[in-house]
């Protein structure tokens, strides 16, 4: 599908690919992993055709189509659900030349290529994913203009999606998102059937749905690693770990035989025998090396204590312009407190975060909280509030006037800012170099509380595993926004849901919720509206038209089975005649040609069991109707 020939890559002077090579085959899910900064979204870019290569060449299958999410955020009084129906421009166009045709034989034409690419099921499958991503039937049908640019991504990421590109190109696709659709998404793309290249660092959707992961390494290459990306991690652990044996072994040998030559050259006796040596020394080439990245750092300054409760309220509302969003608040912090705030995007989370920040007043209600009290606030958003022309240093220095450069430099140094990056402007940073310096200012001094809301957007796998072990070691309380399963998981010991406008303690762990979430989700399908009682009579009619209805979708479900079985048995023959080992006996391109037959079985196999579990899934769903 994409091949990626010894290219070669600079901006602003720096490398970011070095005769780097990879394929990636047709069909394949593949995570492209790196740390930040390192070039991943560039090479999306790349691959794109938005920017140009300084050498080598990326060659991708003839006329296969390319999506990603758009830049621009969709706007304007157009739905959302009319905005991902038109994202299938081939179906929109067939559409409107149906309306305007007059030639009854092009209208035919016309109408089979519609039943040929489902057009006919399109608006339930736009509606289907804008449901997954959060949105009710009520915000598919609102205008574009009424939501956030959180909920307009959202919908850019339904157009892409409901588009099924032949090469999917998605970078962070659940920044945007909160648990619930990050769920979901997980799920769906599981299922995706064509080829994948997803950048995340979520680790959770690169172990569900990469069947590949591809390491951007410091040097500029790219690596492949089979399997997910636990797998990828205990893999490239292992490699390090005999590259440094063996540049250790080649080092120790280097230095006996220049021991020798050392020794030995100045001696008539031994002069042959030395400059043998020094051959063997060019013979053996450079040394092996070992790249390995820089370990990320954060360090959160502690706090001095404080009685408990450090912060409580009281019968509680509040909101906006005199409506509230929430209410009945009987709340309570403590110094040793690890809570997360559950519950989708627009329930109020965010809101609960600034009051307990400061940011927000109460409408009524009483919050208490001592004098000495400290409370550091973090969100993405505070990134517009840098100075991209100032430095990291110049930035928290003329906050801090009254610290010595050292004091300013040094806790720039607790979140991985030595001297050359803490005097490299702003603007030249990346997005986790820019989140790092958003929590080197939010902890200056030394907060006894930290409010996060998604503290994890825009940092890399081996940056959120750091913020979880500095979190964990950090002696204030930590009130914690995420869509981050593992995050959540491994920071928070208390979990409040934030719903219907109460924020509740809940009594179970994040499993218990992904259950009651999918539990919730089944439930909102299978409700019934409210229908008068039906005679016997029309009891047995109904039945008989349900059994008319189903017949079609039982017949699609039992042909998909057929071919299931019947590409399982070809698979079993091809396998068994590959474990002969007469076969490697005969002509060398035998064995190859069965593997080819086998790859494309599988890949046919695969596409029989979605088949057949869309139309089981379909068939079990008109039955409870």
């Amino acid at each position: 599908m994409l091949h990626l020939n010894d290219i070669t890559y600079r901006l602003g002077g720096r490398i970011l690919f070095d005769h780097a090579t990879v394929h990636i085959p047709l069909g394949q899910r593949v995570g492209l992993v790196g740390r930040n900064g390192a070039g991943k979204t560039t090479l999306f870019r790349l691959i794109m055709g938005e920017a140009t290569l300084d050498g080598g060449e990326i060659s991708l299958r003839p006329r296969a189509s390319i999506g990603g999410v758009a830049q621009d955020m969709p706007d304007g009084d157009q739905s959302p659900i009319a905005f991902v129906l038109a994202a299938d421009r081939e179906r929109a166009h067939l559409l409107e030349q149906a309306e305007i045709c007059q030639d009854p034989f092009k209208i035919g034409e016309i109408h089979e290529r519609l039943a040929a690419i489902d057009a006919h099921t399109a608006p339930a499958r736009a509606s289907a994913i804008l449901y997954g991503l959060g949105f009710d039937q009520n915000r598919q049908d609102a205008p574009l203009s009424s939501f956030s640019g959180g909920w307009r991504m959202r919908v850019a990421l339904a157009a892409v999606l409901f588009s099924r590109p032949e090469l999917l190109l998605l970078d962070e696709p659940t920044n945007h998102l909160d648990l619930e659709a990050t769920l979901w998404l997980q799920t769906y793309l599981a299922q995706w059937q064509d080829t994948l290249i997803v950048i995340s660092h979520d680790r959770e959707l690169l172990n569900e749905v990469c069947e590949r992961i591809v390491h951007l390494e410091a040097g500029g290459k790219l690596v492949s690693y089979a399997g997910n990306y636990d797998r990828f991690e205990q893999t490239r652990r292992e490699r390090l770990a005999l590259s440094a044996k063996t540049q250790a072994k080649q080092l120790d040998q280097r230095r006996k035989i220049q021991s020798f030559i050392d020794r030995f050259r100045a001696k008539a006796t031994k002069a042959a025998q030395a400059q043998s040596r020094v051959k063997m020394l060019e013979r053996m080439g450079p040394v092996v090396t070992v790249v390995e990245d820089h370990p990320v750092v954060f360090d959160f300054p502690s706090p001095d204590p404080l009685s408990p409760p450090i912060l409580s309220i009281e019968d509680g509302q509040a909101g906006y312009d005199g409506k509230a969003v929430l209410s009945g608040l009987n709340l309570r912090i403590d110094m040793d407190d690890r809570i997360a705030l559950l519950g989708a995007n627009g329930n109020g989370k965010s809101t609960l975060a600034r009051i307990l920040s400061g940011r927000m007043p109460l409408m009524t209600g009483r919050l208490s909280r001592p004098q000495k009290l400290r409370i550091g606030y973090f969100s993405q958003n505070q990134t517009e509030e840098l100075n991209p022309a100032d430095t990291p240093y110049k930035h928290m220095a003329r906050i801090l006037p009254d610290l010595p450069e050292s004091k300013v430099r040094g806790h720039l140094g607790r979140f991985g800012f030595e001297q050359t990056r803490a005097d490299q402007p702003i603007a030249s940073l990346s997005g986790g170099e820019k989140a790092r310096l958003l929590f080197a200012l939010m902890s200056r001094d030394a907060p006894h509380v930290m409010v996060l809301d998604e503290p994890t957007n825009h940092l890399d796998i081996d940056s959120r595993e750091a913020l979880v072990a500095a979190l964990n070691v950090y002696e204030g309380a930590v009130i914690l926004i995420s869509h981050d399963p593992r995050t959540v998981e491994l920071v928070a010991d208390r979990l409040w849901l934030v719903n219907d406008g109460k924020v509740l303690s809940y009594d179970g762990d994040l499993d218990d919720y992904r259950r009651m979430l999918l539990d919730k989700g089944q439930s909102e399908k299978r409700q019934d509206k409210d229908e008068p009682a039906l005679s016997r009579k029309d009891e047995r009619r109904a039945a008989a038209q349900a059994r008319t209805q189903l017949a079609p979708l039982k017949k699609q479900m039992e042909k998909a089975e057929r071919e299931m079985e019947r590409l399982h048995a070809d698979k079993l023959d091809i396998e068994a005649k590959l474990a002969d080992p007469v076969l490697y006996q005969g002509p060398a391109d035998k064995p190859t040609a069965l593997r080819k037959t086998l790859a494309d079985v599988e890949k046919r196999l695969a596409a029989a069991e979605a088949l057949w579990i869309e139309a089981t899934e379909t068939y079990e769903a008109a039955q409870e109707f």
